[in-house]
């Protein structure tokens, strides 16, 4: 097509040597059409009409009648999977490679035809007015804590109107991660806004029953009354209404992912200083909008003069199996405590028990597990019933590790299946006595296939060898003994 820059260079080059042949090839053209366009001055101005006819018969007009209603009854349904199955049922009547023509004549279609796509309407900002809160999976970043991965979730807190944020690492979207990541947001910024504004989570809210609407726990509300904070939840399957921090999600995600290229590599020491690198990525983010924060804080509140205990305190009693069940979970305890009554304070990420003033137990939380057994609390009840062993019921929480698991499995088969349970459970005494770190390295070494049969013993031997008693031949010294007689039965003679 010949566009309107080359007839005006065709025009000026005319103009300028007379030659149709050397004007059509400055302005790249073929001589005929240069001659058209200069024997009749009149189209030069003129652009060429659009073309409204078919160049070729239409490949889809066989298929098109049963693809429409199709799309009508089914407005979601994609291009490509509705291709697939008319390509299946009338294969005579298509072809593969049609599928790019098809796409663009459904894309067509719903422009034309389709429903509208719902419009969003942006908002104005008000300095100091909302808080927005919400969780994000940040399993993508694969972050280990010492060679373990870490499965955790992010609680973030936004300020829309300085994109002000802040971030505390947590196991699940719960009441007690909602506290420890708004507690934790409100005190590094210094000051209370207006509103919390958050989504339908069951940490916040709970379904009313009959009625199909969802209702604020009054936990919640407890804990935006001590703040002084009014709440706000967006309505159901409307995301784009939390949408400033749902967008910094996202975009908390690509930051400390390139933080985390920056620094090399991804292992953490431990879960502490994890939250110190994510808590310097967030100081940095916000040094940037330090002008907008500080039109904030000139009109919010002060922070009351007390911080919410950020744990649940539950009553429970220690049952004859030495366990004690908190928030539908077991958990083991020494056994001295069978029968007595114990105090959990259940934080996010840990558990605390309690009897009296004294701390029995720290017991990290595992989301998703039923039970958490401490081997170590349980042994020496073991070893005195080890027939108990093999169909206790938590009997898979007595491997710490799959090598202990395959330790097991070796055993018994070395020793049949009551000496074998029995050699573990002696196993998991000498662990419990020196820990994990020195008995597993030597547990692997003695796995190998071409090792004899072994006991436990045998491994207490090896990492806890008898010490050598120097034997020292006793010097006996008479004299002491003759003067002690002399002492005693002189005045005699």
């Amino acid at each position: 097509m010949i566009n309107a820059q080359q007839r005006t260079r065709l025009v000026i080059e005319f103009q300028r040597t007379g030659s149709v042949s050397m004007s059509a090839l400055k302005s790249g053209m073929d001589r005929k059409t240069a001659r058209k366009y200069l024997q009749h001055p009149e189209r030069l101005g003129q652009p060429r009409p659009a073309r409204d006819w078919r160049t070729r018969v239409d490949p889809l007009a066989a298929i098109w009648r049963e693809a429409e209603p199709r799309l009508r009854a089914a407005p979601e349904l994609e291009a490509k999977a509705l291709f697939e199955h008319l390509l299946l049922i009338r294969p005579e009547q298509m072809r593969e490679t049609q599928l790019r023509t098809f796409q663009r004549r459904v894309r067509q279609w719903r422009l034309e035809h389709g429903p509208a796509p719902e419009v969003i309407f942006p908002q104005t900002h008000r300095p100091g007015e909302v808080m927005q809160l919400d969780w994000t999976h940040a399993k993508e970043l694969a972050i280990s804590i010492a060679g373990h991965p870490l499965d955790h979730l992010l609680c973030q807190a936004v300020l829309p109107y300085s994109n002000w944020q802040w971030a505390t690492r947590c196991q699940s979207e719960s009441l007690l991660s909602l506290r420890a990541g708004l507690q934790a947001a409100l005190f590094r910024l210094g000051k209370v806004p207006r509103l919390l504004q958050i989504d339908n989570s069951s940490a916040a809210t709970h379904q009313i029953s009959g009625a199909g609407k969802r209702d604020f726990n009054p936990e919640f509300l407890s804990l935006a009354e001590h703040y002084g904070l009014a709440v706000r939840t967006i309505h159901v399957g409307c995301p784009n209404e939390n949408g400033d921090v749902e967008a910094h999600n996202g975009h908390l995600k690509r930051r400390l992912e390139q933080h985390l290229l920056l620094r090399g590599y991804r292992d953490f020491a431990s879960e502490a200083a994890y939250d110190q690198f994510v808590a310097e990525v967030l100081t940095k983010a916000n040094g940037q909008r330090t002008v907008k924060v500080a039109e904030e804080l000139a009109v919010m509140r002060e922070l009351p003069p007390t911080r919410l205990c950020e744990y649940d305190e539950v009553e429970c009693r220690v049952c004859s199996h030495s366990t004690i069940r908190v928030k539908r979970v077991t958990y083991s305890v020494p056994a001295r405590f069978i029968s007595r009554r114990l105090r959990a304070r259940v934080y996010e990420q840990h558990l605390e028990v309690y009897h009296g003033a004294e701390q029995i137990a720290q017991i990290a939380r595992v989301p998703g597990r039923q039970a958490v057994i401490d081997y170590r609390q349980v042994i020496q009840a073991l070893l005195r019933k080890p027939g108990a062993f093999a169909r206790y019921h938590y009997r898979e929480e007595l491997f710490p590790s799959t090598t202990y698991r395959r330790a097991y499995d070796r055993l018994v088969q070395d020793h049949g299946m009551g000496a074998g349970e029995l050699e573990y459970l002696r196993l998991l005494k000498l662990t419990a006595e020196l820990g994990t770190h020195a008995v597993e390295g030597l547990l692997g070494e003695m796995l190998c296939p071409d090792t004899p049969p072994w006991r436990a013993a045998t491994l207490r031997g090896t990492l806890c060898p008898p010490s050598r008693v120097e034997l020292v031949e006793p010097i006996v010294d008479l004299s002491v003994y003759d003067a002690f007689l002399r002492e005693e039965v002189g005045h005699v003679a």
